[in-house]
């Protein structure tokens, strides 16, 4: 039994009966609160389960638990999330979408309480997508990493407890949506030059910081590397380069694991100069020894 025939079962079904439908149809599901997103477990959707003593367990302790389903790998299903807020509706721009042939291969739709609607595809596991946001055109993509409510769940709305509910089914054959062309579509990224600061022979931690600060997305890993890679070259140790510039790295807006191993990769490929020395070997993007997956070096 797949997604189609669980969500065809599950329509007037109560959210403990339904939840029990995803465990026997091997679809790993959790517990999120009633009339809300938020999970019930303590790890959330990493806790997601098809056993059906487990799910039998958690739906006895919460009994009107809303249901939660991972996304990507997970499942095995994807999901488009398309938004409906007062700033704006994602419906027109994912109907360019199908237009251009990007979204042909749906298994169903959902509609959401607020409007909206989540669109399901097949996940393939060995070609795992990560969540995205293209905030502008209020469309979301739930991959690996992510999670949606499913039918019969219900959220608290304005206009009181709506449901999440089946729309429609789709009677064409259904593939995967390739998650980076549709983001690209929906959110063209612009080309932007990344504008490295004049260095000075012995280059000023403070002044890097606050170029680093300033970067925008999509230039600031690359930019962060390059200026840990002229601190170590500077002679200054990795835990004083971390200390310069990983706060001004999270003004920027990375996470903390990225910026610390941005400036790990940084230090292990950039060496110390002595003055009249532009590059080091190590941190040329060619040198031997680099390694598929480090950060870019920028000279």
């Amino acid at each position: 039994m797949g997604i189609a025939d669980v969500l065809l079962e599950t329509a007037r079904s109560s959210a403990q009966s339904a939840a029990l439908s995803f465990a026997r149809a091997a679809i790993p599901i959790f517990p999120c609160a009633r009339d809300g997103k938020r999970p019930l477990t303590h790890a959330g959707f990493h806790e997601a389960s098809s056993d059906l003593g487990q799910v039998q367990a958690w739906w006895a302790r919460w009994p009107a638990a809303n249901i939660g389903m991972p996304t990507g790998s997970a499942s095995g299903l994807d999901v488009v999330d398309i938004d409906v807020t007062a700033t704006g509706s994602g419906f027109i721009l994912y109907e360019r979408a199908i237009v251009a042939g990007l979204v042909d291969g749906e298994l169903a739709r959902v509609r959401t309480p607020s409007g909206g609607m989540h669109v399901y595809f097949p996940a393939l596991a060995a070609h795992p997508q990560r969540c995205w946001q293209a905030a502008s055109a209020h469309i979301d993509f739930r991959g690996d990493g992510g999670y949606v409510v499913v039918p019969p769940s219900m959220l608290a709305t304005p206009n009181g407890r709506v449901s999440y509910s089946l729309d429609r089914l789709s009677a064409a054959g259904s593939k995967p949506v390739d998650a980076t062309a549709l983001r690209e579509f929906l959110a063209p990224r612009q080309p932007r030059a990344v504008s490295m600061p004049e260095v000075l022979a012995w280059p000023e931690p403070k002044r890097l910081a606050k170029w680093v600060s300033k970067l925008g997305e999509g230039e600031r890993n690359r930019g962060l590397f390059w200026a840990a890679c002229r601190l170590v070259e500077a002679g200054i140790a990795p835990a004083d380069v971390e200390a310069a510039l990983a706060p001004a790295a999270q003004t920027a807006g990375l996470p903390a694991t990225e910026i610390t191993s941005t400036i790990k990769s940084a230090s292990r490929q950039a060496t110390p100069r002595t003055p009249g020395v532009s590059k080091t070997q190590g941190c040329d993007p060619s040198a031997p020894g680099r390694r598929r997956g480090d950060a870019p070096c920028l000279g």
